[in-house]
């Protein structure tokens, strides 16, 4: 076996060039709000965020005949586009051999707790069908002579439903989508920024009407801030996940998501404890996940001190050369952090290390040009000295070189071209790394059509809190194209996205610019800087992956001061231009006070450590070793098996968060369909709950 290929495909699937946008059209009306003139844009459905589930999203809406628009802070810049890993993963059901069992693959998808049991099974059942259309776009998935999708193991899965274009998997799906949408005549609209929602409060229900932005080709001299008004009838949030809540983050720069804008709507959001953390290199560099090969090939691990004293740290927790390489190997598919994996000499031991190392202001390194260096006292790496499951994968790998970076170069030497295209060889250098945030697993509570709790908005994508504490690694991009299409369906199922008229609109957006202006005080103590250095050093410290409950209370404490100040007294900017910043670091304080509500909420009532996070307590039932003995600063508690049950709502009041649990919606499994006595109510809209009238008139 050999990786052969020729540098022109290497090239292919490592730049992937994004198309270029049309003109945008121009505004509709003008709206004199706040002595501001505003332009107003309309459209039956608005679509925040250009990645892919909002690309999907809006192809799948434009396809049903629907008006639809894509908003977006910066096209192609968020974390679909700009994100990845060694051979970045999408998680769908197996197409290969005898095929798969969808009750089994929603089973894996929620293994973890905390996850509906519908939304695990639309994933499961749905994901057939998004992989085959986006093959269809021209995704070029890899597949074995008899057509069968090449699959492998990833972390969570036990199977291997995990399949990959390369480290550049998700990019490609925003290309093929990004064509899709622009040779169906989708306006996308750029560098414009959603500041707030626009909510009808006195009709029957609260529905959305529209939101609030600032864009900079609208700015001018009666308009300094560049605000837009863009009126519609339903919404999808598909902004991502909230990047900027950790200063130790491997998103890239700039991804707010759309937790504050939500919170401040009245919307509800789930499962805000659940986060994954990993190692990776940081967004001061190249943010990139560093899973799959890049720790498959086995590399020297090591730090540095601010002498320049290089450290072997990982032996002094491993207790052999073997254990240690072995553990390091299965980084690989058990890439997120997971508080049990610390036990018994396991592979989360490396992120603990890595942790501590970090504390102590030491960089670290990966060199592929070295083998791991042995443990004092035992034997030299050798391939011949493995765990059964890591030679038998290396072995049918055909990786027996002898050097990391040739067994890296021979199992997926997209990894090597992806960082010299970021000018960094690791060829030639070590690669410094450290653990990161990755993902939110929560984010804004939908039902199992994307529907959020103000009616006509929906979440997708990474913006919706579908994932339970685990997931398998590539579900999130499966969620985003299988939510993204149902909610496409049910907007032009149920409700026509029609136009809205300007005096409706016009009404509640002129007392929300007036509430946002007198947000913005060029004299504010509240800049972006200290409010974003603020944010993420707190997140990071105390809400990472090493918690404690004193640490967790004491960070919300300080979370809501934070947000009262800005409350009270505004927040800053330093030019007209930095305005939509300033408000984007408001609502990440919101959302930071949020995480830590949820947080605080359930480390008091006894939670226990599970995915993201070990919640250390020195009564805790479970505690890591090192090689010299219990690493009692670690203790940490056992997971309680209720809490698997039910998810952790947060949602605002007025100006206070509240908190609440629900269970986890059950999937009756005894219940089949039969095609005589359904098709009617697909054929009608029923199954949107729509009623046959409604349908008729869409």
């Amino acid at each position: 076996m050999t990786m052969d290929v020729p540098q022109h495909i290497l090239d292919t699937l490592t730049d992937v060039d994004m198309p270029r946008l049309p003109a945008e059209p121009a505004a509709s009306d003008m709206l004199h709000l706040a002595g501001l003139d505003v332009p107003l844009y309309r459209s039956g459905c608005i679509i925040v965020g250009s990645g892919a589930a909002g690309l999907r999203a809006a192809v799948e809406l434009k396809r049903r005949g629907s008006d639809v628009v894509v908003i977006s802070q910066s096209a192609w810049g968020g974390t679909s586009a700009c994100s990845g890993s060694d051979k970045q993963t999408l998680h769908t059901a197996n197409t290969a051999d005898q095929g798969d069992n969808y009750q089994s693959m929603a089973h894996a998808i929620r293994a973890g707790g905390a996850m509906d049991e519908d939304t695990a099974y639309v994933e499961a059942v749905g994901s057939p069908r998004m992989m085959a259309t986006l093959q269809y776009l021209g995704l070029p998935l890899p597949q074995e002579p008899l057509g069968g999708t090449l699959r492998y193991r990833t972390d969570h899965d036990e199977v291997g439903r995990a399949t990959s274009c390369g480290p550049r998997t998700s990019r490609l799906m925003v290309q093929v989508l990004a064509e899709e949408a622009l040779r169906l005549n989708v306006p996308i609209f750029n560098h414009t920024t959603a500041v707030s929602l626009l909510v009808d409060e006195y009709g029957p229900c609260r529905r959305i009407v529209g939101l609030v932005t600032m864009r900079a080709s609208d700015r001018s001299k009666g308009n300094p801030f560049g605000l837009a008004i863009f009126a519609c009838n339903t919404l999808v949030l598909a902004a991502g996940g909230p990047g900027e809540l950790y200063r130790d983050s491997v998103y890239p720069n700039g991804c707010f998501g759309a937790l504050g804008l939500a919170l401040e709507a009245g919307i509800e959001l789930v499962n805000l404890t659940e986060s994954q953390f990993g190692i990776g290199t940081r967004r001061e560099g190249f943010p990139w996940n560093l899973s799959g090969t890049y720790v498959q090939s086995i590399p020297h691990v090591y730090s540095v001190d601010c002498n320049g004293n290089e450290h072997h740290f990982l032996a002094d927790y491993y207790r052999t050369t073997q254990e240690l390489a072995s553990n390091l190997f299965r980084k690989g598919y058990q890439w997120p952090f997971h508080a049990t994996r610390m036990l018994d000499f396991g592979s989360s031991l490396v992120d603990l290390a890595i942790h501590r190392e970090s504390a102590l202001g030491r960089s670290v390194f990966m060199d592929f040009n070295r083998n791991p260096l042995q443990i004092p006292g035992d034997l030299p790496f050798s391939l011949e000295r493995l765990d059964p499951d890591v030679a038998d994968y290396l072995g049918k790998a055909g990786a027996l070189q002898d050097l990391p970076i040739a067994r890296l170069q021979h199992m997926n030497p997209l990894a090597i071209e992806l960082y010299r295209r970021y000018k960094i060889d690791i060829a030639q250098d070590p690669l410094e790394f450290a653990v990161n945030n990755q993902h939110m697993n929560g984010g804004i509570m939908v039902d199992c059509w994307g529907q959020t709790n103000l009616s006509g908005c929906y979440a997708i994508g990474e913006a919706a809190g579908t994932h339970g504490v685990t997931r398998p690694g590539g579900a999130a991009l499966n969620a985003g194209q299988v939510f993204g299409t149902r909610a496409a369906e049910h907007i032009a199922g149920s409700r026509p996205a029609g136009k809205t008229s300007p005096g409706e609109i016009a009404r509640i957006a002129g007392q929300r610019v007036d509430e946002l202006l007198a947000c913005l005080r060029a004299d504010s103590p509240n800049t972006v800087k200290s409010v974003r250095t603020e944010v993420q050093a707190r997140m990071s410290e105390k809400a990472g992956l090493i918690c404690d409950v004193e640490g967790v209370s004491l960070a919300l404490a300080e979370a809501q001061n934070l947000v009262r100040s800005i409350s009270a007294k505004g927040i800053g900017y330093s030019r007209s231009a930095e305005a939509a910043r300033s408000l984007q670091w408001r609502h990440m304080a919101v959302a930071s006070e949020a995480v830590l509500t949820a947080l605080d909420h359930y480390v008091r009532n006894g939670g226990g450590s599970r995915g993201a996070r070990a919640i250390c307590d020195p009564a805790g039932g479970a505690v890591p070793s090192s090689k010299d003995g219990p690493m009692a600063d670690y203790r940490f508690r056992i997971e309680q098996a209720a809490h698997r049950d039910e998810q952790i709502v947060v949602w605002r009041e007025g100006d206070v968060l509240r908190v609440r649990t629900r269970p986890n919606r059950q999937l009756d499994k005894s219940t089949k369909s039969f095609f005589e006595r359904d098709w009617p109510d697909w054929l009608t809209g029923r199954i949107y709950g729509a009623s046959q009238a409604e349908t008729a008139r869409s």
